[in-house]
């Protein structure tokens, strides 16, 4: 069997970053989907960039704490 990536506990601690990118993510897909002012050309790309490239970047240190979290846990 395969050992799991992370153990309950650094899930627990990850948690305060993972709820705010998926809500990131809910509205980013809201937008695409409905878009409810329509898309404007460079307007529109400013304002997914500022919502999708903050939400990547905050994977990414949500990946690297985990990982450091893991290693002081042994």
């Amino acid at each position: 069997m395969a050992t799991p990536v992370f153990d309950k506990e650094t899930w627990l601690d990850i948690t305060v970053n993972i709820i705010p990118m998926g809500i990131v993510a809910f509205f980013v897909a809201m937008f695409v989907v409905l878009a409810p002012w329509g898309f404007e050309g460079i307007e529109s790309v400013i304002s997914f960039a500022l919502l999708i490239v903050p939400t990547i970047l905050l994977a990414y240190l949500t990946y690297v704490a985990a990982g450091l979290i893991e290693d002081a846990g042994e």
